[in-house]
């Protein structure tokens, strides 16, 4: 009945993306890039048991405006932002978007863990 863990990757470089995945992938989860926000929103998203890792900071649609799109969308996969550019605005604006989860890159590798299983393992249905 238990399916395997899924971690979206959304982030513009692909030599983040790649370490991310790798990182990931190290730690027995399932990994599913995309280079872009908007390739993102065009896939079949998968919520159940997954979350979402995605850059604040993209061309196109920004980490932000996708987790806007996503509530409004009634879409209660937990989000995790990363982002190369923190102030205390970016870290406001996650917070108020209802991210799960703020790091700064380079990202601390066990943290990041850490909240990945922490999001998979808490139930954000009501």
């Amino acid at each position: 009945m238990e399916s395997t863990t899924l971690v979206h990757i959304v982030d513009d470089d692909p030599s983040v993306r790649q370490a991310l995945e790798m990182l990931l992938i190290s730690a027995g989860l399932d990994v599913m890039g995309y280079e872009s926000a908007d390739n993102f929103i065009k896939s079949e998203i998968r919520e159940e048991n997954a979350c979402l890792i995605v850059d604040f900071m993209m061309k196109g649609l920004n980490g932000l405006e996708l987790q806007e799109i996503l509530t409004e969308r009634g879409s209660k996969l937990p989000v995790i932002f990363l982002t190369a550019f923190d102030s205390k605005e970016t870290r406001q604006k996650a917070k108020q978007a209802g991210a799960i989860g703020y790091f700064r890159k380079p990202v601390d590798d066990q943290a990041l863990l850490d909240t990945i299983k922490w999001a998979l393992s808490n139930d954000s249905s009501p």
